[in-house]
């Protein structure tokens, strides 16, 4: 492979957007291992909220992706690659990428939650407190009467 060959595919695979209408590896072998990768994203991403036991083990996945597009790039980089291996290299680097994307998407669904749970509890405090300022609170009274707090 040129140089200049190197030189765009290290950009392809570096450009904002690389990942548009790129698909999610079927398999990807990892230090000799096969990972049926779109499986595991496809599963991953239906569930309607991620456990913590299987939380760790896509932070696991993610962590070794993230290590294995940095492997591939550096083979990317300096090995004595064919055209044809090097395309090939750039492609499997921008659909572990895509799985990253799709898996790092998760997140934002968790935060999501997160920030309307938040929100909900803010306004539960609010209306608390108003009806506190305003002498509605009927919890005074029970304490007041020797009662139960609920």
């Amino acid at each position: 492979m040129h140089d200049y060959e190197r030189k765009q595919l290290l950009e392809r695979i570096e450009r904002e957007g690389a990942t548009v209408g790129t698909e999610i590896p079927e398999t990807i072998e990892i230090d000799g291992e096969p990972l049926s990768l779109h499986a595991f994203v496809f599963e991953t991403r239906q569930r309607d909220s991620i456990p913590p036991a299987h939380r760790e083990r896509v932070e696991d996945v993610k962590t070794t992706l993230r290590r294995e597009r940095g492997a591939r790039k550096e083979r990317l980089e300096s090995a004595d690659l064919s055209r044809e291996t090097g395309e090939g290299l750039a492609e499997s680097i921008v659909g572990i990428d895509r799985a990253l994307n799709a898996l790092n998407d998760l997140g934002s669904a968790d935060l999501e939650q997160e920030r309307a749970a938040a929100e909900t509890a803010d306004q539960k405090r609010w209306v608390r407190f108003l009806k506190q300022a305003l002498g509605q609170d009927d919890t005074d009274d029970r304490r007041a009467q020797g009662g139960v707090e609920p």
